[in-house]
């Protein structure tokens, strides 16, 4: 099939969006390539497609087990052959798709980094004939990207196996120093950047300052007509805006990562088919989420860093209507910022005194642990050790990022079972164990392909359709896994705790200071500079966002807030700006009056040089004494 005929089948799709087929060209002609789209820029369509193209197993390397799983089951819906294998997983449950995957069974394969660098998946690796390797998020290989993890470093490693294998890597945000960065670290044999600008024109961003938060976020979702999300950045907060606006009229329901997994689903559902116009959620929302016609995205709080800003806020529009991204900020807002970076960053003795805890918690002994997972109630863990619930929180994201340890969040795991036995030995089985026999014919009936893989089921619904209680289902399951007929896997919301590595002694739990401390001061810098976005009162919104990716060539957007003030002030861009250069100078030197800014900016008109400075001094960048002398704030 051709590219074409494979977008037409498999996405309903005629034509590719701008860049995608040139991106799927350069890997097809084995050219390593690094892609950057922005959010909703049709990124994973760029590794699927010529995946599909090629004889072979697609690797997809990829940090997060919830996106994992929503782009499988995606895919699988619309009949591509996918899985995913991450820590935690059943070991038969791995063979069987390591199996299908050497004999062509499956077109991608999702892994975790972690999960790559085993050696057991190396091995798996050299038996496949592999396509491809896609590396998402690839951010994440970055010392200077936003969610660096170290763990990401090791990708590279997995080239010697594959020679001759292009490596695609994507992501949505990266800063110039990134992209080299990324290219460099994933060992691409010469520098291929596709990008794509991030300037979406049919969004418009508004930051405003405002102390009655809720009032005006009333009235803006009053205004804007269409779906929307609100974020907040905690829980409880989540649920109490969501019923504000319930009070004014506003159809709203609310959402986070400690919700059950039904309720979750079913509120995402709700919202995706328009049931509810607008979602109140913390940043647990969104990702992998495909709604194109969200016409408002509404932060109430200040993000850590303009990259997870710009992801978010690019969940407006999709559809290339008019949509809007307005965040919502005051004074407190940024000494609340900076406090919540200092407790995100424990001292490296807590984190370690957590991991600790954490293996006592389990009782499980220095050198053992690998790859088991533990439900895990991250309340009662803090309870038990007297840790604060936030900083052990902080800790795990810590030990995550660096591949110790795994959280999962409640990620609903429906119950698997697979008849492992061989047909002679169950047929035997049977006969020898009559009890058993219908209870078996029962399943054998119910869920094709369940003698050659893990197949997801109810236990009522099997309980029903062997006439059994639901406590003798479960029961049977359990012996009949004991004699090795079956394996099952029960169902499971809770979240989890997974041991990335065998538990070490907390002596060598080597954690970097310069590493720990780097880390810290990438995310101080990345803070400042999105503090430094709410707070600018004379740049372009677009262009600020723009110039921090690296575009510095763009017009002004014309419709932020901060160019409809400027176009209230009837000056053009050059004329502002070239009095904004010859002014600010003088200002920081010493006071001026307005005469004396008069003669400094000679040529320029008298009207022109008075409207730029009334405009500096309503958005508090120049201030006026006394004695009516102006100088820089």
């Amino acid at each position: 099939m051709t590219l074409h005929q494979i977008l037409l089948k498999y996405w309903g799709y005629s034509n590719f969006r701008p860049l995608q087929e040139e991106i799927i060209q350069s890997v097809l002609d084995g050219k390593d390539t690094l892609t950057l789209l922005p959010t909703g820029g049709g990124k994973s369509l760029c590794f699927q497609v010529p995946a599909l193209a090629r004889d072979g197993v697609c690797l997809v390397i990829s940090p997060l087990i919830a996106l994992m799983k929503d782009q499988v089951d995606n895919l699988k819906k619309r009949g591509i052959p996918a899985a995913a294998i991450y820590s935690g997983m059943h070991a038969d449950e791995i063979d069987i798709i390591l199996g299908n995957c050497k004999f062509g069974n499956i077109k991608l394969l999702y892994l975790s980094p972690e999960r790559l660098i085993t050696a057991k998946m190396r091995e798996s690796i050299k038996r496949m004939k592999v396509s491809l390797l896609a590396v998402d998020e690839a951010h994440c290989v970055s010392q200077w990207g936003y969610d660096f993890r170290p763990p990401y470093l090791q990708i590279a490693s997995i080239r010697s196996i594959i020679p001759g294998v292009p490596v695609m890597a994507l992501t949505a945000t990266a800063t110039p120093k990134v992209v080299k960065d990324i290219q460099r670290k994933l060992e691409f044999k010469k520098e291929n950047v596709f990008q794509k600008s991030f300037e979406r024109k049919n969004l418009t961003y508004l930051v405003l300052k405002e102390e009655d938060k809720l009032k005006r976020l009333v009235k803006i979702l009053s205004k804007v007509r269409g779906p929307g999300i609100v974020y907040v950045r905690n829980r409880r907060q989540t649920k109490e805006i969501a019923e504000h606006l319930q009070r004014n009229n506003i159809s709203a329901d609310f959402y986070h990562a400690g919700l059950d997994p039904k309720t979750r689903d079913n509120r995402q559902s709700a919202w995706i088919n328009e049931e509810k116009r607008i979602i109140v959620s913390t940043n647990a929302f969104g990702m992998g989420i495909d709604k194109p016609n969200v016409r408002v995205v509404v932060h109430l709080d200040l993000p850590d860093s303009i990259e997870a800003y710009f992801q978010e806020a690019g969940r407006g529009g999709r559809d290339e209507k008019r949509a809007y991204a307005v965040l919502l900020y005051e004074t407190a807002d940024i000494l609340d910022s900076r406090h919540n970076l200092s407790i995100s960053f424990p001292e490296l003795d807590t984190i370690r005194d957590v991991y600790q805890a954490l293996g006592n918690y389990f009782q499980l002994p220095v050198g053992m642990g690998k790859d088991q997972q533990f439900d895990f109630d991250l309340g009662a863990f803090a309870e038990q050790y007297n840790f604060q619930p936030v900083i052990v929180y902080n800790c795990l994201k810590f030990l995550e990022k660096e591949g110790f340890v795994m959280l999962t969040e409640g990620l609903h795991q429906p119950s698997k079972v697979y008849i492992k036995a061989a047909k002679e030995e169950l047929y035997r089985f049977q006969v020898e164990h009559e009890p058993f026999d219908h209870f078996i014919k029962t399943m054998l009936r119910s869920y094709s392909g369940i003698l050659s893989d893990f197949t997801m089921f109810s236990e009522q619904e099997l309980a029903r359709r062997s006439n059994l209680s639901l406590e003798k289902v479960i029961t049977n399951l359990k012996h009949l896994a004991r004699l090795q007929i079956l394996d099952y896997i029960p169902q499971t919301d809770k979240p989890r705790i997974i041991f990335i590595q065998e538990r070490l002694d907390t002596r060598d739990l080597t954690i970097s200071p310069e590493n720990y401390r780097d880390r810290l001061k990438d995310a101080e810098k990345r803070l400042e500079k999105m503090i430094g976005y709410a707070e600018t009162a004379n740049k372009c919104r677009s262009q600020a966002l723009l110039a921090y990716f690296g575009e510095c060539n763009t017009k002004r957007c014309g419709k932020c807030d901060v160019c409809i003030k400027r176009n209230k002030i009837s000056l053009n861009e050059m004329e502002f700006d070239r009095i904004v250069e010859i002014i600010k100078p003088v200002l920081k030197t010493k006071p001026c009056t307005m005469e004396d800014l008069v003669v400094a900016a000679d040529p320029i008109h008298e009207d022109k040089i008075i409207r730029a400075v009334q405009w500096l001094i309503d958005n508090e960048k120049i201030v006026m004494d006394r004695e009516r002398r102006f100088r820089w704030k």
